[in-house]
């Protein structure tokens, strides 16, 4: 994926719900395949934030990989997610709250199907969906 398509068009308005979102199914993540059932909504994206709701089917497993040109965070809605961040192992439960530095190695795998919202900073598409 090249620099000018990882940009994503704003989100008209101020206000969106969930469920008028679209959700995409997952194939790749930075060009890694991704494992196991994973779909995200763009709920919002402005000029220098994207966040994202994503459902991952338990099982799934986002193998290690890495982003050069953004940050981010990420919160856990709901199930349990371990987290492996630069050699740092942690099981996350609802509540929790992680982040992803610059060029840090991480993966996760779903330990039970998780809702989760992410953001992004500045506004990166790092994936490539199964209809692509």
């Amino acid at each position: 994926m090249n620099d000018m398509s990882r940009g994503l068009e704003k989100t008209p308005g101020l206000f969106v719900q969930r469920d008028d979102v679209q959700a995409e199914k997952l194939d790749t993540v930075e060009g890694v395949k991704e494992q196991g059932h994973v779909e995200v909504r763009k709920l919002m994206v402005g000029d220098e934030i994207l966040m994202l709701h994503v459902y991952r089917k338990k099982g799934l497993i986002d193998p290690v990989h890495k982003h050069m040109d953004h940050e981010s965070t990420g919160y856990l809605i709901k199930g349990k997610l371990k987290l492996v961040i630069d050699g740092k192992e942690f099981i996350a439960t609802p509540g929790t709250a992680w982040r992803h530095p610059v060029g840090v190695d991480h993966y996760s795998e779903a330990l039970e199907d998780v809702e989760q919202l992410e953001i992004k900073s500045p506004p990166r598409k790092t994936w490539t969906t199964l209809e692509d």
